[in-house]
């Protein structure tokens, strides 16, 4: 049985969200509060992990608490955005080294791309993870801030619909899932959505013939992440993740209709309280709501708004 099969029939599961955890193990308030709200996974980072050995065990600890298998997440794109770090693991180049090999010689930089996310999907195999917060798809511009930067495969489209398709067969080889990023599109931004909200002002005929087209190209993958991104000619008050507008041209002109999550929910690019984030994430359209530091006061309040999964979700998830 597939991986996210076994994830449909895990009756533990049953709100929309992914969670972070504290620390390199689980606390009991955390091991009572997922259990008795049981999201559809969890994503790690580096305060999540010591050694080879420690995160084997933390996930095989998330997995006997929620009583099977679930998404357990993390960001190990290469560069600087790797949450697994010498000495107990290789380190990776960036996306941009492959764009600039890519300029050399096409066949060598998609060899190369693909055996790197296969011996990065090996590493996260060994160690429990299942997917994998890559490829970034978004379309380098002269103005395209530094929080994307080197982590991009490219200005062409073509190039970086190439280049993430390789990472995504890499991955897919050993059984890890990407997550294609960002949805529909965070090269433009100028600022850091971490901080603040990043706003487009370029016409909406522009979007379609750049940003758009590497995910329409990989509108095929499982999963993708939305942009904390205000795109003005979609929609003037909302950013994509919170507007219904923005989800529509993702599922119905991009073409995306597998599981759409949010980026992070506490990053400052979204206002408003916790609970009416998760609120404005989900009445969009989004499918699951990311939320990663760990709190536990802001992952209360998320609870509080979440609805139970529909029949909908596993629909998506499993087709």
């Amino acid at each position: 049985m597939s991986l996210l099969k076994k994830i449909a029939q895990n009756k533990k599961i049953i709100k929309p969200v992914i969670y972070g955890v504290s620390g390199t193990s689980l606390t009991d308030e955390e091991k009572y509060f997922f259990s008795k709200n049981g999201g559809v996974g969890f994503i790690l980072f580096a305060r999540n992990i010591a050694d080879k050995t420690q995160l084997k065990n933390l996930t095989k600890s998330l997995r006997e608490l929620m009583e099977g298998e679930v998404l357990i997440l993390i960001d190990q794109e290469g560069g600087r955005v790797a949450r697994m770090k010498e000495p107990h693991w290789k380190c990776y180049p960036t996306g941009e080294f492959f764009a600039n090999l890519y300029q050399k010689n096409i066949e060598e930089a998609k060899a190369a791309l693909f055996k790197n996310f296969v011996d990065i999907a090996a590493d996260l195999i060994e160690v429990g993870i299942n997917v994998n917060c890559a490829p970034v798809l978004d379309i380098l511009t002269k103005k395209t801030h530094q929080v994307i930067g080197d982590r991009a495969y490219g200005k062409d489209v073509q190039q970086v619909s190439i280049l993430g398709r390789k990472v995504c067969e890499g991955l897919l080889s050993k059984g890890v899932y990407p997550i294609i990023k960002h949805i529909p599109g965070h090269g433009r931004g100028t600022s850091d959505s971490h901080l603040e909200l990043p706003v487009v002002d370029v016409s909406l005929a522009e979007l379609r013939a750049t940003d758009f087209v590497t995910f329409k190209n990989l509108n095929d993958q499982k999963f993708a992440m939305t942009a904390h991104i205000l795109y003005s000619a979609i929609d003037k008050k909302n950013c994509a993740t919170t507007s219904k507008t923005a989800i529509k041209i993702i599922r119905d002109e991009i073409g995306f209709q597998n599981i759409l999550m949010s980026d992070d929910v506490s990053m400052k690019a979204l206002k408003g309280s916790f609970s009416e984030k998760t609120k404005s994430i989900l009445d969009a359209g989004c499918d699951l709501v990311l939320h990663c530091n760990g709190k536990m006061d802001e992952m209360l309040e998320i609870n509080s708004a979440l609805p139970n999964l529909g029949d909908e979700f596993f629909e998506r998830l499993t087709k």
